[in-house]
């Protein structure tokens, strides 16, 4: 259920209990432990209890993933779906995977971004390279939330953009159609717009795997 709710979307626990493949009542009770250890927020929507993942809990889980043993593939459906979350899935509200990681090293060349001891500066390059694709760098300065954090890819073993930052790009990317949610799942499909978008906005190739 964890997992799951690492893709960044609220779910409701029905659907919670099928993304485990359990009953209903132990789903909810799992569910409340988890509320009362404060790793999930449960919040109202109309007449639906939704649940989320608490701040920093996302970044916990993603550490822990560095840690945990290949997952043994036991069927063709399982490596698939492995090989989907590899190339590009949400790591709560932010790009991770194979295609989250090239666009971080691609801002990197392009002087956007420089590597510090606990994430990256932003450099004066920020705000025309990210206006290409209407991410206005100016809004994000002023909230109170990292503007750019280093977060380690589990599946690529370097870094991605998290803070501020690398949600507003995301959050661009799927408003462009450059690429795509799965229903009830972190899996992200990179689009055949977004494949040739992000070889002109940024250069980075990504030929392999547009839906």
């Amino acid at each position: 259920m964890l997992l799951a709710l690492l893709g960044g979307r609220p779910m409701s626990a029905s659907t919670l209990a099928d993304v485990a493949g359990v009953s209903a009542s132990l789903a909810s009770s799992h569910l409340r432990k988890l509320v009362e250890g404060g790793l999930l927020v449960v919040e109202a929507a109309g007449r639906q209890r939704l649940f989320r993942l608490a701040n920093a809990v996302a970044d916990a889980i993603e550490g822990l993933l560095l840690l945990a043993p290949p997952e043994r593939v036991t069927s063709l459906r399982a490596a698939v779906r492995g090989q989907n979350l590899r190339r590009a899935r949400m790591c709560y509200d932010h790009l991770a995977g194979t295609v989250g990681v090239a666009i971080t090293e691609a801002l990197a060349d392009r002087g956007v971004l420089v590597a510090e001891a606990r994430g990256y500066a932003v450099t004066a390059a920020a705000p025309a390279v990210l206006a290409q694709i209407g991410v206005r760098i100016e809004q994000l300065e002023r909230l109170r939330r990292p503007l750019a954090r280093r977060c380690m890819d589990w599946s690529e073993r370097r870094n991605h953009l998290a803070g501020s930052l690398g949600a507003a790009v995301t959050s661009r990317l799927i408003e462009l159609d450059w690429v795509r949610l799965s229903e009830a799942s972190r899996v992200v499909r990179l689009t055949a717009t977004g494949r040739r978008g992000l070889g002109d906005w940024l250069q980075v190739d990504l030929s392999r795997g547009a839906s």
